[in-house]
This record gives structure tokens, C-alpha cells and sequence, in this order.
């Protein structure tokens, strides 16, 4: 009952209302981010499978410039992170963008996180079945490791939500989330500036 009515209506609330309280952080970060981003833009939107693994665009803040090499190539992504997206990022606030996707149907406050449509035909049997509810803003395998585990036991930790999902774990997820936030945990891979590609085993 929960996952198919109740959740919904209930994330339908909370980001409306979250968005009129945020709406001059939100405002103030458009602003850093503009002047940081030397003129690559505040927004980007990516095609990212949703609910039935059906495509939607996924907004979120841009925390990387577009400076590119001799060649026109994209710098790698720790030389194009700036120091505002670096923050924006260890924050979570680059996600914030998306609470419009969950105004909209595409999200959910809470569920497994819309990787890319690459990954699609890359998965198992089992592992496609993150996709039986709506991806979340944040989620069981983000409060249990996030970056710093393995794709596999994401997608494992994924499935646990699929079969478990309810209003108590979510707040519970919520709650873990704003904890993860404040002391800035597990944001990326050691090693890496951002997480590393599933390329189907690892």
C-alpha cells in the first residue's frame, strides 16, 4: 500500500514544501556556481532510467567546468572540478536540483539512485530489479558505504530495498542520509575524484 500510493503523495508534500523554505539557499548557490563554472552553465541534465527502466531526464547542479585540452578533448573530471563543486558536492547539494524530478514523478525522496542507460544491458536478472520502484534522491546503498563499496553490493543492497521498502525505512534512510551529510562521508571512491564506471563485473 505504502510503495504504490502512499509514497508518492507523501514526497509530493515534503519537496513542495521543501522548496518554498530553500528556495534562497537554492538561489545563493546558482550564484557561486555561475561564476565558478567560468560560463559551462548551473544546470545539466542526463538521461537516466526511472521506474520500469524508463528513460527521464535527471536534473542536477554542474559541478565541473567544460575546459577542455589542446585537442578539444574534456579535461579529466578532477581537473574540471572546481573548488565551489568540490564543496557543492561533498555536500550532496548537487542533487537538490532533483527534488523537481520528484515534484514530477520521475523520483523519489527515497530508492535506488538512476544510474546511466548504459548500464541497462549490463546487468543481471536480479540486479535489473532496482528498477521495480522509482530511483531515489538518496538510498539504502548511499547510506550503507555510497561510494566506497562495490557496484555489486550496491546493486545487492538496491534489491534489499526493492523487497523491503516502507515508511519507517525510509525515514530511517532519510535521517542516515542528513548524518552522512554532516560529517561528509564516503562522497568518493579513494583514490578517485569521482565514482568509478560499472562495467558490468565490478
Amino acid at each position: 500500500m505504502y510503495r504504490n500510493s502512499f509514497k508518492r503523495l507523501i514526497d509530493f508534500i515534503l519537496v513542495f514544501c521543501a522548496l518554498l523554505i530553500i528556495w534562497p539557499i537554492l538561489l545563493v548557490i546558482i550564484i557561486f556556481l555561475h561564476f565558478a563554472n567560468k560560463g559551462a552553465g548551473v544546470f545539466f541534465t542526463q538521461d537516466r532510467p526511472g521506474k520500469d527502466a524508463k528513460i527521464f531526464k535527471a536534473i542536477k547542479f554542474k559541478t565541473m567546468t567544460d575546459e577542455r585540452d589542446a585537442e578539444g578533448k574534456l579535461l579529466p573530471d578532477a581537473q574540471r572540478l572546481t573548488k565551489v563543486g568540490r564543496i557543492v558536492r561533498s555536500l550532496s547539494i548537487d542533487e537538490l536540483p532533483q527534488l523537481i524530478n520528484v515534484l514530477k514523478g520521475d523520483m523519489a525522496l527515497v530508492g535506488p539512485r538512476p544510474l546511466l542507460p548504459k548500464y541497462l544491458p549490463l546487468y543481471s536478472k536480479e540486479q535489473y530489479r532496482r528498477h521495480e520502484v522509482r530511483p531515489g534522491i538518496t538510498g539504502w546503498a548511499q547510506v550503507n558505504g555510497r561510494n566506497n563499496i562495490s557496484w555489486t553490493k550496491k546493486f545487492e543492497l538496491d534489491v534489499w530495498y526493492v523487497d523491503h521498502c516502507s515508511f519507517w525505512l525510509d525515514v530511517k534512510i532519510i535521517l542516515l542520509t542528513v548524518k552522512k551529510v554532516f560529517f561528509r562521508e564516503d562522497i568518493s571512491k579513494e583514490g578517485e575524484a569521482t565514482t568509478v564506471p560499472f562495467d558490468g563485473t565490478n
